[in-house]
């Protein structure tokens, strides 16, 4: 790659990337940052969740109780319904969860930019959640058919907690493990401070990487 393309691709992430980063060992960190870069550099990536993130804040904010989702699978290609099919029965557990429809609403988010140390990283909640009792909850989505890791969820609640004034103030950070309809909240007695060291070295050690794969 000449030099004035290494120039133009600072280091970067979003909070997905990250946390997956976060959540290899080895050698196989540099490999997926290097991916990471050479899909930015071409500018591509395709997100088959759109339609159904769609059809789940539908339920939410027209408080259909997941009339929304059951639908969603015959609305997308038929390459993508086994996906749909897969992820809709998790979610709709989730959703009913949450309590009566009607006491639950929707909640517009933000996106904000976290720097850990020279590091950005994108910080995107899906949507946030209202509670007829005033309390709020911003929400990240996660669809892989392994569950979140114990690393990964860390780090993604620790950086939408850190941004919560920015995304949604006053909302607590959930990560929902779609296919198995769980919520994933911040475990009681974690030092944010140890937390933030912790993804200090690892954004570090990330921008190192995304240099050498140039």
């Amino acid at each position: 790659m000449s030099a004035p393309l290494a120039t133009a691709l600072p280091p970067y992430a979003t909070l997905l990337g990250f946390t997956r980063y976060v959540d290899r060992t080895g050698p196989t960190k540099a490999t997926f940052v290097g991916g990471l870069r050479r899909q930015r550099a071409s500018r591509s990536g395709f997100n088959p969740h759109g339609q159904f993130v769609k059809a789940l804040k539908a339920d939410i904010a027209f408080h259909t109780g997941g009339t929304h989702l059951a639908g969603v699978a015959d609305l997308v290609k038929p390459r993508w319904r086994p996906l749909y099919e897969a992820l809709t029965p998790g979610a709709t557990r989730w959703l009913h969860s949450l309590g009566e429809p009607g006491q639950v609403d929707l909640a517009q988010t933000r996106d904000a930019l976290a720097m850990l140390g020279d590091l950005p990283v994108k910080i995107n909640p899906h949507f946030g959640v209202r509670y007829a009792d005033g309390r709020a909850e911003v929400v990240r989505l996660h669809f892989d058919e392994a569950a979140p890791s114990t690393e990964a969820t860390l780090a993604t609640l620790h950086l939408m907690r850190r941004h919560s004034d920015a995304v949604l103030p006053h909302a607590e950070p959930v990560l929902v493990d779609v296919r198995r309809g769980e919520a994933h909240r911040m475990p009681e007695g974690v030092k944010p401070e140890q937390v933030e060291q912790w993804l200090a070295g690892e954004a570090a050690a990330f921008r190192a990487i995304w240099s050498t794969a140039a």
